[in-house]
């Protein structure tokens, strides 16, 4: 009984290792509910929510009197809530996390990465380069990409199988002989049952569990039993050795899945990371198109008033005719700028609109909208100064696509565990325990026989055989197989170890490459901000030029062309210098994500951006600004 009882333990351990533990834990997946739910659920389809192509309601608490306004904040907010490429990215981990659980159940792996999207670019690309190179997302490692499909040695189904099998008979045979069965007819009645239970296990052992038995009733009363049953209980263990041996082998796809669970983690920041960064760019290309209308605008109410101004001069004789020629001319050529301002300014509302709305601009309302931003350029009045080799390490230690070419490299290498077992010969060590029963009616005959008392009996007393093994069968041996060349096996081998090797180099071009980017990102935000304080100089002196003229013109001194030539140049420094201060707004951006420092800086949360809902809410001010209406 209690060898009995050591058989049924593994039968209980083997039904126990069946219950799946993760099934359940696939977010954003609707498990079916019903009665008897824990048996038929594992073969019932889940659902998948249809995609949700509502925006925020944020949209709503930014609009005031047909005005969207928006600052650095929101347009963050916005771009986490609403943006497509960032919602494409969500369904990353969930996609991972259900690779794994085919993984746990044994499967191969399959390629369900999606690449980083990068955001639109602004109307005018006048802007300081950002990163020189941004290093491509790795999507995780696969068996074969979208193609399912395996290196080294197969792995088995990790979930277990159940058999069940019954069949009922009814059979005449025709005897040529009939002192084996008294009769020239042997008629047979039979209910056979079997249930198999088959498991196998990541350090490379399978286990099968047989209970079978057949009643058999016949027309011949030169049978010892009938109706007899006969049944028995059948352990069978297979166990690697050499090939397919140990967790690292079979469970290979598991770890490696793991892996790529957290790279989708990172890819989805990575996209964050570009869709933040792209926003913030259009939004303060739309600031610096804002200043250039206002700039222009002003340009065209002073070309204005001189052109009046002129005209009431030559009524008077104090200048000449073709003095409001010029005046109409320079109103015209400032009327164009004007013209040309607001239409960046206009297309640039429609590019960051549909970048901040699922529905793009066919949101309802949302095309009718003008924005109007609530930042003004800010330039810090120097810059944090560290030695280049502590920015570069902070870059090192940050960048997410760093942290995915090692978690794909390492991935690789757990692979390359399972093609290495394939190199070896395959030995297999195997053993049986059968115990066997008999039960039946005694005949007639069979009462003349000694020792049938044993056998008389139903169906408990053929369990009580089986559980006393009062029949035992027992077989043990090896098997070994051996390829006499394995050519394949070597080339799978050698081929996985130089593609790692090539990852290696890599990884390391992509370790210069951030040196680089950082390098670049540095050089780029000084000759930004040595380009604005040029541009805010010459901001200045056009100023005071302009001034200086009109005071000579005011005494006569000066010809009105020359106030007019300096009106124009002042609207040019203007917007040059507002360009400048776009452009070291950019290149501040383009530091952050050369440092991997996007997501703090602008206070994202990867665990709120996962869930679509930015807790800081939207708060505008108590006096909006105005949008003058053109």
């Amino acid at each position: 009984m209690k060898r009995f009882s050591a058989i049924f333990g593994l039968f209980g351990t083997i039904l126990a290792l069946s219950v799946p533990a993760t099934a359940q834990e696939a977010l954003n997946i609707q498990q079916p509910n019903g009665r008897f739910g824990f048996l038929v659920n594992p073969y019932r389809a889940g659902a998948v929510p249809p995609v949700h192509l509502e925006n925020s309601g944020r949209f709503s608490q930014l609009i005031r009197a047909g005005n969207l306004y928006l600052s650095a904040h929101d347009i963050v907010a916005l771009a986490i809530e609403n943006n497509i490429d960032v919602e494409i990215q969500r369904y990353g981990p969930l996609l991972a996390r259900q690779v794994l659980l085919r993984a746990e159940g044994g499967g191969a792996l399959r390629g369900v990465g999606q690449s980083v999207a990068a955001g639109p670019q602004s109307v005018s690309l006048q802007g300081v380069s950002v990163n020189g190179s941004v290093i491509s997302a790795a999507s995780g490692v696969t068996s074969g990409g979208g193609i399912v499909t395996q290196l080294g040695p197969s792995i088995p189904s990790l979930d277990p199988t159940v058999v069940v099998f019954t069949n009922f008979a009814h059979s005449t045979s025709v005897q040529s002989n009939t002192f084996l069965t008294g009769t020239t007819a042997l008629v047979s009645s039979t209910r056979s049952f079997q249930s198999q239970i088959v498991k196998n296990f990541d350090w490379g052992l399978t286990g099968q569990l047989t209970f079978a038995s057949t009643r058999i009733g016949l027309n011949s009363q030169l049978f010892n039993l009938n109706p007899y049953t006969q049944g028995f209980l059948d352990l069978q263990v297979t166990q690697n050795l050499l090939q397919n041996f140990g967790r690292a082998v079979i469970g290979r796809n598991i770890r490696v899945q793991k892996n790529n669970v957290k790279v989708s983690m990172l890819q989805f920041q990575q996209q964050l990371i570009a869709t933040v960064s792209a926003a913030l760019n259009l939004y303060w290309d739309l600031v610096s198109f804002h200043a250039d209308v206002n700039a222009r605008t002003r340009e065209v109410t002073t070309s204005r008033q001189l052109l009046e101004d002129n005209r009431k001069q030559v009524d008077l004789g104090a200048l000449a005719p073709i003095e409001i020629t010029r005046a109409e001319s320079q109103l015209y050529s400032s009327e164009q700028d004007l013209v040309t301002a607001q239409t960046n300014l206009l297309q640039q509302e429609t590019i960051l609109k549909n970048y901040l709305s699922r529905n793009g601009i066919a949101e309802a309302g949302l095309s009718n909208l003008r924005i109007v931003p609530l930042d003004n350029f800010e330039v810090p009045e120097k810059e944090e100064t560290r030695p280049l080799e502590d920015w570069i390490s902070q870059a090192l230690g940050h960048r997410v696509e760093l942290q995915e070419a090692r978690l794909n490299l390492e991935s690789n290498q757990m692979n390359l565990a399972g093609i290495k077992s394939s190199l070896r010969p395959t030995l297999q060590a195997f053993g049986e325990l059968t115990n066997n029963g008999l039960s039946g009616d005694v005949t007639a005959l069979g009462a003349l026989q000694s020792g049938i008392g044993r056998l008389v009996g139903g169906y408990g007393n053929l369990l009580s055989q089986i559980a006393g093994r009062a029949y035992p069968n027992y077989s043990a041996g090896v098997s070994l197989n051996i390829p006499l060349r394995n050519r394949a096996a070597q080339a799978d081998y050698a081929t996985s170890l130089l593609e790692i090797r090539q990852n290696e180099l890599t990884l390391r071009k992509n370790v210069n490459q951030i040196r680089v980017d950082v390098q670049n990102a540095l050089v780029g935000l000084e000759q930004a901000r040595a380009r604005y304080e040029a541009a805010r100089k010459a901001r200045v002196l056009q100023e005071q030029t302009l001034a200086g003229d009109r005071r000579r013109n005011e005494l006569g001194a000066l010809v009105i062309y020359q106030v007019m030539t300096d009106q124009r140049d002042l609207a040019s420094a203007v917007s040059a210098e507002v360009q400048s201060m776009a452009n070291y707004t950019h290149a501040r951006i383009a530091l952050d994500q050369a440092l991997g420092n996007t997501l703090p800086v602008n206070h994202v949360s990867v665990s709120e951006a996962l869930q679509g809902q930015v807790s800081q809410p939207s708060i505008l001010p108590a006096v909006l600004p105005k949008e003058e209406r053109q």
